[in-house]
């Protein structure tokens, strides 16, 4: 039986990682499969640049989107996939060698998996990961600056010029198509708690 595939979208700061720790921590890799398009990331010199030269990793076309895909219609094909983690360029920190396998519930999660309409057009249940702008930036500081180790300049800079016009341009618009919108202002218990009793449910009943 083909696995039951969900994409969850939602703009930088949003929670979705977090969101997807929590909900990994619920079911076993027998049963769950996550990939992230974070992995999927064109290396540096690859990425386009703005007007001041400037590296933009927030467009659609900073991702490499048919390794993407391609990986992901080999997991739906009940196939396994290794992928070398994205580092986020931090050359302290050695990539590890991922290894995704098949499951009856497989997640793909990032910025662009609604805009991708190849990837899209498959997905069976989609979720969208909403939180204030305000919130966000501040999230994106304290995640960019503190744990990655960037300039707060450069933070401000790319939410300016790239994070908010990518995500005006290429997320929200894809907000109304949610099957599901988890609003993670405050946090995202609620939210966290109908989709694993909804994926509880379908393993039960074998999808």
């Amino acid at each position: 039986m083909k696995p039951y595939l969900i994409g969850i979208c939602g703009g930088s700061g949003s929670g979705k990682t977090s969101f997807i720790h929590r909900l990994r921590e619920s079911f076993s890799e027998e049963e769950l499969c996550i990939v992230s398009q974070d992995d999927y990331y064109f290396p540096i010199g690859q990425q386009p640049r703005d007007e001041n030269g400037r590296q933009n990793f927030d467009l659609p076309k900073s991702i490499d989107k048919k390794a993407f895909r391609q990986d992901m219609e080999r997991l739906l094909a009940g196939k396994t996939v290794e992928r070398e983690e994205h580092v986020f360029n931090n050359p302290d920190k050695k990539p590890k060698i991922l290894t995704f396998k098949s499951a009856p519930v497989i997640i793909i999660e990032g910025l662009f998996v609604f805009h991708y309409k190849k990837i899209a057009s498959q997905l069976d249940l989609k979720v969208f990961v909403n939180a204030k702008e305000n919130l966000k930036i501040i999230r994106r500081i304290v995640r960019d600056q503190v744990e990655r180790g960037y300039p707060l300049d450069d933070v401000l800079y790319q939410y300016q010029h790239h994070v908010l016009p990518s995500y005006e341009r290429f997320i929200l618009p894809y907000k109304e198509e949610a099957d599901l919108v988890v609003n993670n202002n405050r946090d995202f218990e609620r939210g966290l708690e109908v989709l694993e009793g909804f994926l509880k449910h379908k393993l039960k009943h074998k999808i």
